[in-house]
């Protein structure tokens, strides 16, 4: 479970929350303040999967197979469980239900786990023991589960946190090898997932990775000559299945904690290209698991659920395909109160343990804590199957995110993350035409007892209280809905600077008279190209700018099918340009890193005196300290000019200017996409 956490806190995040806290409303007479939503039903974010809604068990837990337990995990819709919990991966064996070093309760077996998952209908997500176990090991245990037993487990990760092992400095997960490298990690997941798909090749093996702009992401050990993700994906990226991450957010205080889900796409983003780079000629086959997750910010209140229902869909938006939370019990630790006057228990749980600390004492076992009804409002949401698409707020205050649902309806999740203020929300829609019945809306007040419903609202209006989560589930109208599905998830090839080729499956139940390719942007969506075949060009993009496309079929009436699944994608520099720059990151710290830029003039002519520009991609870089230039930075837009000594660059890449800088990060950290030479983009490649 635990987690080595660095990073700068958000801090303008925190301050534009508190002071719109500060400076809204209060009382029965204020005004309630407006917050426009708008969702657009063809930018589709992908399915939600059958084990998006995941919680981690632990082997110290008596009660994690108990009836009652199982009641509440089933009712709260638990497509996944993890077992047997955190950093007990790496010392737990499996054969004998033992922990050497560790306490393990009664009831809680292998077997016993999995009567639960098959009780609630769920999948298990198991973690073979890398520090202290064996390949034979991992691999018996795949034979017992699904030759002898017949489990069907599908999903096995080969140790938890191993990047904790000291070898960076900070140690707390077992490891027994004699070296700890990240490639001695790496080289044994190989013979792991060899042993194990001996047994049974249908399984599904994941290698342990850090999320960028998360300890130890970035950090380059002495003797290695790259950090822990590029190491593991190059050596092992063929041998997988899936990679793992977690992540416990680095704010202090629930203001900064519920601002940080928005750091999970760009995090997210940077993921995907570090798998797609480093991940072997078929990366795109790897998966993302988000294995644990918790604000660890007031836990068992109010905030951690909010920060809960945002994390789980904005992670699944992304493309993972499973969120688990940490856990289902804990345990009290530390007594304070949240911001709304609960009083905040530390316990990581998302049900009671029922003890106390001092006089102190938690609510009867397994009471539900908030996290618990954020989870169980994901159902009301959308379950396995339905269509995730594009919502949008003008409020930072407010979040939201929508589901088109198997039957039709449409349903959209408000986060208030105000403590203070309801908010009326205007609802808008591109897409959908909601019919003029009263929608049905679920509620989860804050610190409440039960999620409530009721027929309220308009299509059009509704009121948000205070520090809630609802769902407002709308019915369609009348109109005509094509019979087409959607088509088949987009690929990208042959990228330019200017020019990229998308091709995708047909779509199926109709006759497609042709396709249409749209671009994300926001929730508009900007009309790129029309094909009557399976694929189209798409000319006059910018380089250096990131694209997310969605393919929809047209029938014979002229009715839009749903969208496909999302496919991003970046175009490249100038293949023939004036100037070129070489690009490296050289180290980082979670933080914080080091870029170390060449840059040369490839034109006819010399240049005397150069000012190089671009722009972070990631809201959260800044610019720290610069040398070998007269470094500036504005936001996210930087500027280096020339010294005296450096200023002259001769044609033809007669010589070249070596820079470089110190970044500050709070989340992802993406290189620039695109870098500018006295206003002409260069020509730039990326050195690892």
């Amino acid at each position: 479970m635990k987690v080595w956490r660095t990073g700068a806190v958000a801090a303008a995040g925190l301050l534009a929350l508190t002071a719109a806290v500060a400076a809204a409303p209060t009382g029965a007479a204020a005004t309630a303040p407006q917050v426009n939503v708008t969702v657009n039903t063809s930018e589709g974010l992908g399915t939600i999967p059958a084990t998006g809604y995941g919680l981690n068990s632990a082997v110290w837990d008596a009660q994690m197979n108990t009836p009652a337990v199982q009641g509440l995990l089933g009712q709260a819709g638990i497509g996944m469980l993890r077992y047997p919990g955190g950093s007990y991966g790496d010392i737990y064996n499996w054969q004998t239900n033992t922990a050497p070093g560790g306490y393990v309760a009664p009831g809680t077996d292998f077997d016993s786990f999995m009567g639960t998952v098959k009780t609630i209908g769920a999948q298990p997500i198991l973690i073979a023991n890398y520090g202290t176990g064996t390949p034979q090991e991992a691999a018996d245990w795949v034979q017992y589960a699904n030759v002898t037993k017949g489990y069907g487990d599908k999903y096995w990760e080969i140790g938890n946190e191993n990047y904790g092992n000291g070898y960076y400095g900070s140690p707390w997960e077992a490891d027994d090898h004699a070296s700890k490298s990240p490639a001695t990690y790496a080289q044994n997941v190989i013979q792991y997932s060899k042993a194990m798909k001996a047994v049974d090749p249908t399984i599904k093996v994941g290698a342990v990775l850090t999320l960028p702009g998360n300890w130890p992401d970035g950090a380059v050990a002495a003797g290695d000559s790259a950090d822990w993700n590029r190491q593991v994906l190059s050596i092992a990226g063929s041998a997988v299945d899936f990679v793992i991450v977690h992540w416990y957010p680095n704010g202090s205080g629930a203001a900064t904690a519920l601002t940080e889900p928005a750091q999970l796409p760009g995090e997210l983003a940077q993921l995907h290209s570090e798998i797609a780079e480093y991940g072997g000629p078929d990366a795109s086959r790897l998966g993302v698991a988000l294995t644990e997750v918790n604000a660890s910010v007031d836990e068992d209140t109010q905030p951690d659920a909010l920060f809960g229902a945002d994390t789980y869909l904005t992670a699944l938006e992304q493309g993972v395909f499973t969120v688990d939370w940490w856990d289902t019990h804990n345990g009290p630790q530390t007594i304070s109160t949240a911001p709304d006057g609960a009083t905040d228990y530390a316990d990581l749980g998302v049900l009671s343990s029922g003890t106390c600390v001092g006089s102190v004492c938690e609510p009867a076992m397994n009471t539900p804590f908030p996290s618990y009804y954020a989870i169980s409002m994901l159902s009301k949401l959308g379950r396995p199957g339905d269509q995730m698409v594009r919502a949008g707020t003008d409020q930072q205050l407010v979040a939201a995110h929508a589901v088109k649902q198997a039957n039709g309806n449409l349903a959209v999740m408000l986060v208030n993350k105000d403590p203070a203020n309801a908010y009326t929300v205007n609802l808008n829609y591109a897409g959908y035409t909601p019919s003029t019945a009263t929608p049905t809306v679920y509620t989860y007040g804050d610190e409440a007892t039960a999620i409530t419903s009721a027929a309220q609202g308009t299509s059009a209006v509704q009121t948000l209280p205070p520090y809630s989560i609802q769902t407002v589930v709308l019915t369609p109208s009348g109109n005509p809905v094509s019979t087409l599905t959607a088509p088949g998830s987009p690929a990208i090839s042959q990228v330019t600077g200017t020019q990229a080729t998308v091709s995708w499956a047909p779509s199926s139940g109709g006759t497609a008279t042709r396709y249409e390719v749209y671009r994300q942007f926001g929730t508009t969506s900007e009309l790129l190209a029309e094909s009557t075949s399976t694929s189209a060009t798409i000319d006059n993009l910018v380089p250096g700018t990131g694209y997310t496309l969605n393919v929809l079929a047209t029938d014979q009436n002229g009715d839009l099918s749903p969208p496909s699944d999302p496919v991003t994608f970046t175009t490249g520099t100038p293949s023939a340009s004036t100037c070129a720059v070489d690009y490296q990151m050289t180290s980082g710290w979670g933080n914080g890193y080091v870029a170390a830029l060449t840059v040369t003039d490839t034109g006819p002519s010399p240049i005397d005196g150069w000012s190089l520009a671009f722009t972070f991609p990631g809201s959260g870089e800044t610019l720290s300290s610069g040398w070998n230039a007269n470094w500036s930075g504005s936001g996210q837009n930087v500027e280096a000019t020339s010294l005296s000594w450096n200023a002259n660059l001769a044609a033809n890449g007669g010589n070249s200017a070596s820079i470089g800088f110190v970044g500050n990060n709070d989340g992802a950290y993406p290189s620039p996409a695109a870098i500018s030479l006295n206003g002409t983009v260069c020509t730039t490649t990326y050195s690892s």
